[in-house]
């Protein structure tokens, strides 16, 4: 799994695992969160109008109000921007081709990061198969010098990367999709074609991972003391 190109507004938020059915929303915002979502419904629906209807003017309402984080989660996903744009680009290219086929089931984005997501997917397969086709060459081919790693000191954000990289394919997914893009658990189950609580296992597993991954030894804890 190549690098992750982390723009994480969570940053040191590793927190304790999350009990099941715990909200990221405090009881006195919820009035204000209930008004915020009515009005994203609202624009929801009169993006995917504009599209249906042909017109272009909705898709770039589409891209003004989720393009910079269709290309936060790309980035993360692929690791490097000139991929996120690709995969954002024949995203947009296949909501247009694939438009008369949304159904109205779950939100216009909630559909439109779905195609995201396996657009991601297939650039990343198409990647590793690229770079396992470039590695054969013939036997008498000169071997060429493995390049000297550069010497880096750790840092957080590398042990971030790393720790991510660790985990598997879909327990990454989950948690950039919840964590860093703020989606809700059914909305990450109809992107990725699971349950709502598959979802939220895959989220506790995750973190837990992740805490793991990112705590120092105890050796370290205890100042080395034996």
């Amino acid at each position: 799994m190549g690098s992750v190109g982390l723009t994480l507004p969570w940053r040191h938020r590793i927190s304790a695992v999350a009990r099941e059915g715990e909200s990221r929303v405090e009881s006195s915002d919820n009035e204000a969160g209930v008004s915020r979502e009515a009005g994203a419904n609202s624009e929801d629906l009169a993006i995917a109008t504009a599209c249906q209807a042909g017109d272009l003017g909705g898709y770039e309402r589409l891209y003004r109000s989720h393009g910079a984080r269709m290309k936060n989660l790309a980035r993360n996903i692929l690791g490097g921007q000139s991929d996120a744009e690709d995969a954002v680009q024949e995203t947009f290219l296949k909501v247009q081709r694939n438009i008369a086929s949304f159904r109205g089931q779950s939100a216009f984005v909630t559909w439109t990061f779905r195609i995201l997501v396996n657009t991601c997917y297939d650039l990343r397969r198409s990647r590793v198969r690229r770079k396992e086709h470039s590695h054969e060459e013939p036997e008498d081919a000169p071997k060429r010098p493995e390049p000297r790693a550069p010497v880096t000191h750790p840092s957080l954000r590398m042990a971030l990367e790393r720790a991510l990289a660790a985990l598997t394919r879909h327990q990454r997914d989950v948690f950039l999709l919840y964590e860093v893009e703020g989606f809700r658990h059914a909305e990450i189950a109809t992107m990725l074609e699971i349950t709502e609580t598959a979802s939220k296992n895959t989220l506790f597993q995750a973190k837990k991972n992740l805490r793991a991954l990112l705590e120092p030894p105890r050796s370290i804890q205890a100042g080395g003391a034996l």
